[in-house]
């Protein structure tokens, strides 16, 4: 029995096949260049630390390309080399259809490229390297935001809106991609991604979307930053003019949302990323989220909510109850969250879709 020889697969500059099919991806530039950003898909496997990095672009620009492929070379030989071509390899044996680039597609994806064939594990390249892929991105980014039509996903804090885009398939979760619930309460474990990262998420996140789906895209309504984020400009614009859905929910009910999510769910997050010190920082971390608006606030609102706050926190602490949180959720939706979501929703004149509470919201927007 003769085995089949795998097809022979070449360098590609298909950009959009590859974001289209989740092509796994090898960035091979250097860890800080990929931490400013890279490309969904892509994992980070350097052939060169940043130190390296940094030697090899001195040795260029002082004496020239053929002195920094000798600096290279010596650097990167022996157990080093052999250790990041094992690593190359391995993710190319459980990744078969994937693609290594470097910052062009120059020396370092050419180097990374003929190593892996010397070593048995030909790997095929991304033509032009991360500058034609984020190059690609923008284009389609800005042009899919000029093509598309929006429905914003609206109501008052605790209504369930991102729950409506999770249950609804032709939708973009901004805040998910984010990594942020976009309030002064919505940092989440783990961090935003750089600004690069989440324009091209949105982006490839957007492709799929007008691809599978005809019709308008529902996204929630958002101001243009989401923590630490902005959203492209014709994006907040085209967002801010989109006609909306307006979910519609009674005051326990949303209370029911905030403690879900703020409570049991960012609980069980701190208690996974801290082990025993999760309760602690999770204090820690809604106490200083409820400092951040002290000013709107007004110092004796905001000097009762820290105490309702510390006094829920104590009961359970003591007798494993958290049941005692919604006192202050309720007070901070009321006395905060509200007023300003009605002074926002007077100063719009958008046209409402549909109006009415999550569940029939998510129906209609199903049909």
């Amino acid at each position: 029995m003769t085995t089949a020889t795998p097809a022979l697969r070449f360098d590609t500059e298909n950009y959009r096949k590859l974001f289209m099919e989740d092509a796994p991806l090898i960035d091979v530039r250097a860890p800080v260049e990929f931490q400013k950003g890279s490309v969904p898909g892509a994992v980070n496997l350097p052939l060169m630390t940043d130190n390296e990095r940094e030697a090899v672009g001195i040795a260029y620009k002082n004496d020239g390309q053929e002195a920094a492929v000798v600096l290279g070379n010596s650097l990167v030989q022996g157990a080093t080399k052999t250790d990041r071509i094992s690593r190359w390899a391995e993710f190319a044996a459980k990744n078969p259809s994937g693609y290594l680039f470097c910052m062009r597609g120059g020396m370092r994806s050419q180097i990374s490229q003929r190593w892996m064939q010397e070593a048995g594990s030909p790997y095929p390249l991304v033509t032009g390297g991360y500058k034609a892929l984020r190059r690609f991105l923008i284009e389609e980014l800005d042009r899919l935001i000029a093509q598309t039509d929006f429905i914003v996903v609206a109501g008052r804090t605790g209504t369930g809106k991102t729950d409506l885009l999770g249950a609804v398939p032709h939708s973009l979760d901004l805040e998910g991609l984010a990594n942020h619930r976009g309030s002064s309460f919505g940092r989440r474990i783990g961090g935003q991604p750089s600004q690069i990262n989440f324009e091209n998420e949105m982006a490839v996140g957007l492709m799929k979307l007008t691809y599978h789906f005809d019709g308008a895209i529902f996204i929630e309504d958002e101001s243009r930053r989401i923590g630490g984020l902005e959203l492209p400009i014709d994006m907040a614009s085209k967002m801010n003019i989109a006609p909306m859905v307006l979910i519609e929910e009674p005051l326990q009910a949303r209370v029911d949302i905030i403690h879900r999510d703020y409570v049991v769910g960012m609980r069980a997050e701190y208690d996974a990323a801290c082990g025993a010190e999760g309760a602690a920082e999770h204090a820690t971390f809604l106490l200083n989220a409820l400092a951040r608006i002290k000013k709107r606030l007004g110092g004796a609102r905001h000097q009762e909510l820290e105490g309702l706050m510390l006094q829920a926190f104590q009961i359970q602490r003591e007798d494993g109850v958290d049941t005692s949180h919604r006192i202050w959720i309720e007070r901070l939706l009321t006395d905060y969250y509200d007023p300003m979501y009605e002074y926002q929703l007077a100063n719009h004149s958008r046209e409402i879709l549909f109006s009415g509470s999550r569940a029939e919201a998510i129906t209609w927007a199903s049909i």
